[in-house]
C-alpha cells in the first residue's frame, strides 16, 4: 500500500489541545467541563494524573496513555537521589499505580511499557533516567500526532464524496494528542475541501458524543448533527447513513473490537441494514497478546453516571449496571480496521496479522 499524504500535519488542529507539558506540570483539558467551559487541570504529581484519568477529566485510549507517560515523569521527580536499584523499584511502583487507573484501554499499559523500556534499554536511573522519561513522553506525544494524521489519510480514502457518516462516543481530537482516530478522516476530508456529513451518537451515560464529538466538530466547522443512541438504527433503516466510523479502546488478536458501551448495538444495526462498519485503530491499541474480546476486563463504573445528569438524579432508586465498554465481534467489522500501517479488511483478525508481518 502506498504511503498516504499526511495533509493534516500541514494544517493547524481545530480543537483545544488535550495535553500540554510545561516542564514542571502536565496541563490536561478538563473534559468533564465541556462543552460549557474550556479549562485545564494542572497536574504536578502522579496522583493528580491518576485522578484525572479515573474521573474522566482526560479520556480516550491514546490520551490516557500519553497522560500516564507524563504522570510517570512527575512520579519520579523527587527520586533522583535514590540508588539505582531503589530507583528502578520506585519506577516500577509508579507505573503499576498508573496502570491501575483504568483496566480496559490497552494504550495505558502500552505507553507505560514503552516508557519503562526507554530507560531499561539504556540502563538509566536517577536524574538521567528521569530526563530520558521526559524525552520519551514527548516522543510518544509527537508520534501520536503522526499516527492520527496517517489514520486520517487512510480513512479518508474509503469515504465517498457526500457520505453521511455515523460515529459513536468520542474518538476525536480530544481523545488523542491531535486529530483523533475516527475523526481524523473527517478532518482530512475537510482539509481536501470534500463534502460529507456527520451524525454523532450522544453516547450515554456520560454523553461523550453530545458533549465532546459534537463540540469539537462544530467548532471545526464540520457539518454535524447530534442524535440519541436509540435513533441510529432508525436512520440506517431510512438509508440516511452511508457508513459507520468508530474508534476503539482495544482490538484483540482475532479482530474483536472493545469500545465504548453501545458500539455493539451500532454494529448489529449496521450489519442488518448493510451499512459498512469501520474502526480506526492505532497499532498502540492493537493487542495481539489477548486472543478475543471475551478475555478483556470490562470496567464497571459508578452507578451515579447512569442515575444522575449534571449532579441531579434523573432515575428511580434501584439497582444499576454501568459497564463502560462492550465487545463488537470481528465479523461485524464489515468495512475494516484502519491503522497507520494500512487498512485491514475482513477477515480483520487475519488482515491485522498480515499488516504487521515482517
Amino acid at each position: 500500500m502506498n504511503a498516504p499524504d499526511l495533509l493534516l500535519l500541514r494544517t493547524a488542529p481545530k480543537a483545544p489541545r488535550t495535553l500540554r507539558w510545561t516542564g514542571a506540570a502536565l496541563e490536561l483539558l478538563d473534559q468533564t467541563q465541556l462543552p460549557g467551559t474550556v479549562t485545564y487541570r494542572r497536574c504536578t504529581t502522579l496522583e493528580d494524573v491518576r485522578d484525572a484519568i479515573v474521573t474522566l477529566q482526560v479520556r480516550g485510549a491514546p490520551a490516557i496513555g500519553l497522560a500516564a507517560a507524563w504522570g510517570l515523569v512527575l512520579g519520579m521527580a523527587e527520586q533522583d537521589a535514590l540508588p539505582a536499584e531503589r530507583w528502578g523499584e520506585a519506577l516500577e511502583a509508579a507505573a503499576a499505580r498508573l496502570r491501575s487507573a483504568r483496566p480496559t484501554a490497552v494504550n495505558l499499559a502500552w505507553a507505560l511499557g514503552k516508557m519503562l523500556a526507554a530507560v531499561d534499554e539504556q540502563n538509566l536511573s536517577g536524574r538521567a533516567g528521569r530526563e530520558a522519561l521526559a524525552v520519551h513522553a514527548a516522543f510518544l506525544q509527537e508520534d501520536d500526532e503522526r499516527v492520527c494524521a496517517t489514520l486520517g489519510a487512510y480513512g479518508a480514502s474509503v469515504i465517498a464524496d457526500g457520505a453521511r457518516i455515523l460515529t459513536h462516543c468520542n474518538a476525536g481530537a480530544l481523545a488523542v494528542a491531535a486529530w483523533g482516530t475516527a475523526t481524523a478522516p473527517m478532518y482530512h476530508l475537510q482539509a481536501q475541501g470534500r463534502r460529507f456529513k456527520v451524525y454523532a451518537d450522544e453516547t450515554r451515560p456520560v454523553l461523550q458524543g453530545a458533549r465532546l464529538t459534537a463540540f469539537e466538530l462544530s467548532q471545526a466547522g464540520i457539518d454535524v448533527t447530534l442524535i440519541t443512541d436509540s435513533m441510529a438504527a432508525h436512520l440506517m433503516s431510512q438509508r440516511e447513513i452511508d457508513l459507520v466510523m468508530v474508534g476503539t479502546d482495544r482490538v484483540t488478536r482475532n479482530g474483536d473490537v472493545v469500545n465504548k458501551i453501545g458500539t455493539l448495538s451500532v454494529a448489529l444495526a449496521a450489519k442488518h441494514f448493510g451499512v459498512p462498519f469501520w474502526v480506526a485503530c492505532p497499532l498502540s491499541t492493537y493487542d495481539p497478546a489477548t486472543l478475543t474480546g471475551q478475555d478483556v476486563p470490562i470496567e464497571e463504573r459508578a452507578p451515579e453516571e447512569v442515575t444522575h445528569l449534571g449532579g441531579q438524579r434523573v432515575a428511580a432508586i434501584t439497582q444499576v449496571r454501568n459497564p463502560a465498554f462492550d465487545v463488537t465481534p470481528a465479523d461485524l467489522v464489515t468495512g475494516g480496521i484502519i491503522t497507520e500501517a494500512g487498512i485491514a479488511r475482513p477477515p480483520v483478525g487475519d488482515a491485522l496479522a498480515a499488516l504487521l508481518r515482517p
